[in-house]
């Protein structure tokens, strides 16, 4: 559970110029532009019911809303930043039309579709390789005074998930943000933002260890966010698919919520949502 370090700590994150507490913990959208994602239902493709469907997380509670362009699933090759470009731009632009004051993150490993992007209007971006694949986007990044997500991945989503390896693996993945988290500050990155990647690089114990002690992320003091909804270390523990896993997705975001998690990267924004409220009320509940 929660520990007293996380619960001394104000953590915020600055949104295109708005300051948002996550004192209580945030719901971050998916909203895939591939058809190449693992779960199907996350799939759109081009403009036609963008709008409808970011109207729908926004009333279901989503503060944030990822957008990704490029498949990021176990097996999935890395893809050019021109092509990724000219997919996400102009669902990019009309998403911002449509809701200028709204929150959009980018999920991308490409420094020049970053920049992109945020000229666009999108106010934070989620690196899955936290710079390893392309070494000029923390530099970028700190120009664009963005908050940037940093995400642990052992190899690239095309091999990441061929026999992953690990002594120990919450030491290896903490060893790695040390590093990561003192190189963004050194360049000059305000808002950093930590993703244990779950599912990216680690066998079925893996994704169990570092939910089991998640809290222990907290030492660097920075907002911890937690991609976990629908994927496959649900699936093979309770036999479900993508399509099946909703409850096995809450009852990990729950798990996550109590152990520290800042903010939730789901599918099913409302039950995440939903799970939030009722942790918060957990949490705070005194006796009279």
């Amino acid at each position: 559970m929660i520990n007293s370090l996380s619960e001394s700590i104000t953590l915020s994150i600055n949104l295109k110029g708005n300051l948002l507490s996550l004192k209580t913990p945030l719901v971050m959208g998916i909203l895939n532009i591939t058809n190449d994602s693992f779960y199907k239902k996350s799939r759109f493709i081009g403009n036609d019911n963008i709008i409808e469907v970011a109207q729908q997380m926004f009333d279901a509670g989503a503060t944030i809303i990822d957008i990704g362009a490029a498949s990021s699933r176990p097996g999935a090759k890395l893809i050019e930043a021109e092509k990724e470009i000219e997919t996400l731009l102009p669902v990019l632009e009309n998403l911002v039309k449509h809701f200028p004051d709204a929150f959009f993150s980018i999920d991308t490993y490409h420094s020049k579709t970053a920049k992109y992007a945020v000229d666009a209007g999108a106010a934070m971006i989620n690196d899955i390789s936290s710079g390893s694949i392309d070494k000029e986007m923390f530099s970028v990044i700190a120009a664009l005074n963005v908050p940037y997500v940093m995400m642990h991945m052992q190899g690239i989503p095309e091999t990441m998930q061929d026999a992953p390896r690990y002594s120990n693996v919450v030491k290896e993945t903490l060893d790695y943000f040390i590093e990561k988290v003192s190189l963004a500050r050194q360049l000059g990155i305000k808002d950093v933002i930590i993703d244990p990647g779950f599912g990216f690089g680690k066998a079925l114990n893996h994704n169990y260890l570092l939910l089991q002690q998640l809290h222990l992320f907290n030492i660097f003091q920075v907002p911890i966010l937690c991609g976990l909804s629908r994927k496959s270390f649900i699936n093979k523990i309770i036999e479900t698919n993508p399509d099946s896993a909703l409850n096995g997705t809450t009852v990990l975001n729950t798990i996550a919520l109590l152990n520290g998690a800042n903010i939730l990267r789901v599918h099913d924004v409302l039950e995440a949502q939903q799970a939030v409220r009722l942790v918060q009320y957990y949490l705070t509940t005194k006796g009279e």
